[in-house]
């Protein structure tokens, strides 16, 4: 967008946020309405209903911590692991699942960069920044966990710094097939300004890392199609079946302890 428009696209709010001008929310809103030209559509209406579940989680949370504490084993290879966490989202949503790890004995750091708002260069360059910083002080390759979106930037950072990986572990993550087979395309559209599918970096979504990729995907995912999170040979090392929902990659049991063996596994040579 040349500079003259995208300042009449923006203007400062009242705190000293920027704001979307009129003109910008109705071309974000058409965004929104678009058709789907490819129509595969995303899980069944359903399971995205069943997402609602997360609002009961700290009340799951309480009952664990009181009749089932929820424990790990500690990690025979201690490793420095990065998160990413998924669209519209930040660190603080994942801190549950990173103090699980770091309580089996793992260095979980934070990407650095708030929420998650949508692919684009800048962002890609303040996580390629944090990634050299993480393994220069770890003295060891890092291990990248990204849940949804998260996992489709985890990937994109070991192809462009792949001495700086251990491994990728992506959680839900859309990385294989239509990025529009899924139930929050639109939304996604909406907020990040830009066709789902025209993302602001340019990447190759579904072509595997030079490090060894692991993709836990979910039959019960109400946001992402699951095929599309687990990929085929050949676009990832291993796919991996939990029961979770797409919500739950943040903070199940399940998906917490599968990210543990994941990263406890020996790396293949």
């Amino acid at each position: 967008m040349p500079q003259a428009a995208n300042q009449q696209a923006m203007t400062t709010g009242i705190y000293g946020f920027t704001a979307l001008a009129d003109s910008e929310w109705a071309r974000r809103i058409e965004l929104a309405r678009e058709p789907d030209p490819d129509g595969p559509g995303g899980p069944r209406i359903w399971l995205l209903l069943r997402e609602l579940g997360y609002l009961f989680e700290p009340v799951r949370r309480l009952y664990r911590s009181l009749f089932n504490p929820f424990r790990l084993a500690k990690a025979r290879t201690p490793r420095m692991v990065m998160i990413l966490p998924g669209f519209g989202s930040n660190p603080i949503k994942m801190r549950y699942f990173a103090r699980r790890l770091e309580d089996a004995g793992h260095t979980v750091k934070r990407w650095g960069c708030g929420y998650n708002w949508g692919f684009s260069d800048e962002l890609f360059g303040q996580l390629e920044e944090r990634l050299l910083d993480l393994r220069q002080r770890a003295g060891a390759p890092v291990v990248l966990v990204g849940w949804s979106l998260g996992g489709l930037y985890a990937r994109e950072l070991a192809k462009r710094q792949p001495d700086a990986v251990a491994k990728v572990i992506s959680m839900g993550s859309p990385f294989s097939g239509s990025l529009r087979a899924n139930n929050v395309w639109r939304i996604y559209q909406a907020i990040a300004g830009h066709r789902v599918d025209e993302p602001k970096l340019s990447a190759e979504l579904s072509r595997k890392p030079p490090v060894e990729t692991i993709a836990l995907w979910s039959p019960r995912d109400g946001a992402i199609r699951p095929r599309c999170a687990a990929g085929y040979p050949g676009e990832r090392d291993r796919a991996v079946a939990l029961r979770c929902s797409h919500m739950g990659f943040s903070y199940s049991p399940e998906a917490i302890r599968a990210v543990a063996r994941e990263i406890d596994r020996p790396t293949r040579g």
